[in-house]
C-alpha cells in the first residue's frame, strides 16, 4: 500500500483539474427543417491563445449563430448549418486548435431520430466522417472504451478507490467493498442516464469531494475505529451512489444511442469496472514491490494526509462553485 504515497503525490498537482480533463464537446444533429444544429462547448479557461472552434464543412454554410454564453465551467456556442447533401452521411466534422491547445474533443452526431454516433477527435485523429448507423458490436466496444477512459481521467474517482484500498487492504474485504461501490454507482448511472432521476451536477461534484474527505477521516482514526472499519462496504456502496451520478454526467455529455441503449449503458459501466480493477491491481502490485524496499513508519499515514489535504481543497473549491 505504500506505493499509494508516491502515486498520490504524483497526482496531487492535478487535483485542481479534477473533472476538468474532460474534453470539449461538439454536438451535431439534424433538424426537421433540413438544417443542422451545432452546439460547441469548451472549457472557459483556455490553455492557448489559439481558439478551438468547429470547422465548417465545405458543403455547408452557417445560417444562424448565437453569441458565446457560460455554462458551468465552460462556454457554449450555438450554430445552425445548411448543407447541400440530402443526409449527414459522409459529412466531415473537425475542430480547429486542438494541436495548439494539446486538447481533444468529443463529437456526438445524431443524423436522424434513434441514430447516434460518438467519437473522440484528437491531434492524431482530428476528423470524424459521419458513417452509416453503428452496429451493436461497434457500439459495445466503443462505450467499453469510453468507460475505461473516463475512470482513467477521473482523478477524484481514482482517489476514492485508492482510499478504499487503504481502508480494507487486499483480501475478501476488498472484494466486498469494491463490489458494493460497483453496485452503488451502477444503480445511479443507469437511473440518471435513463432520465429516471435528475443530476444536480454542482451538488454531486461537491458531495463526491465530501465522500473522499470522509474516507480520509475514517482512515485517520487509527486508535478508535468506527463501525465503517468493520463493514466498509456500507461506506463504499453509499458513496458509490454519488459517484455513479458523476459518471452519468460524463456519459450525458457524449449521449446514448437510442437503437442500442442497453448495450451502450452496460458496456460503459463495464469499462469503468475494468479501469478500476486495473488501477487496484497496479497499486497492489507496485505496493508489494515498494514494501520490500522500505518499511519507514511514515509511509503508513502519508497517503491518508494526502487524501485529506486534496479532498479538503476540493470541498472548498466546489463549495465556491456550488454557491456561485
Amino acid at each position: 500500500m505504500r506505493i499509494l504515497v508516491a502515486l498520490l503525490i504524483l497526482l496531487t498537482p492535478l487535483v485542481t483539474q479534477a473533472h476538468r480533463f474532460a474534453p470539449s464537446a461538439l454536438d451535431v444533429r439534424a433538424l426537421p427543417n433540413g438544417e443542422i444544429s451545432v452546439v460547441w462547448k469548451t472549457p472557459a479557461q483556455a490553455t492557448s491563445n489559439v481558439p478551438m472552434l468547429p470547422v465548417l464543412p465545405a458543403e455547408c454554410a452557417v445560417v444562424s449563430e448565437t453569441p458565446w454564453f457560460p455554462e458551468g465551467t465552460g462556454k457554449v456556442l450555438r450554430q445552425q448549418w445548411q448543407c447541400t447533401g440530402e443526409s449527414m452521411e459522409g459529412l466531415p466534422l473537425s475542430v480547429s486548435g486542438l494541436a495548439a491547445n494539446q486538447s481533444s474533443a468529443v463529437v456526438s452526431v445524431r443524423p436522424q431520430p434513434g441514430v447516434f454516433f460518438q467519437e473522440m477527435l484528437t491531434i492524431s485523429d482530428p476528423v470524424f466522417v459521419v458513417p452509416s448507423q453503428r452496429s451493436l458490436l461497434d457500439t459495445a466496444l466503443h462505450y467499453l472504451w469510453l468507460g475505461a477512459e473516463h475512470i482513467a481521467i477521473g482523478i477524484d474517482h481514482l482517489f476514492f478507490v485508492a482510499g478504499l484500498l487503504l481502508l480494507v487492504s487486499w483480501g475478501k474485504r476488498l472484494v466486498y467493498t469494491i463490489t458494493a461501490f460497483t453496485v452503488g454507482h451502477s444503480i445511479t448511472l443507469a437511473l440518471v442516464s435513463l432520465g429516471v432521476v435528475t443530476n444536480p451536477e454542482a451538488l454531486i461534484e461537491w458531495l463526491i469531494a465530501v465522500s473522499i474527505w470522509v474516507l480520509a477521516y475514517e482512515l485517520s482514526k487509527t486508535e478508535t475505529k468506527s463501525r465503517l472499519w468493520a463493514r466498509p462496504w456500507y461506506l463504499a456502496g453509499g458513496f458509490g451512489l454519488l459517484h455513479g451520478m458523476g459518471f452519468a454526467g460524463a456519459l450525458a455529455e457524449t449521449g446514448l444511442p437510442q437503437m442500442h441503449l442497453p448495450a451502450a449503458l452496460l458496456f460503459f459501466n463495464v469499462g469503468i469496472e475494468l479501469g478500476q480493477l486495473i488501477f487496484v491491481a497496479f497499486l497492489t502490485l507496485v505496493g508489494a514491490v515498494v514494501t520490500r524496499l522500505s518499511s519507514a513508519p511514515w509511509l503508513r499515514l502519508a497517503p491518508v494526509y494526502v487524501l485529506g489535504a486534496v479532498s479538503t481543497f476540493w470541498v472548498l473549491e466546489r463549495t465556491g462553485a456550488l454557491l456561485s
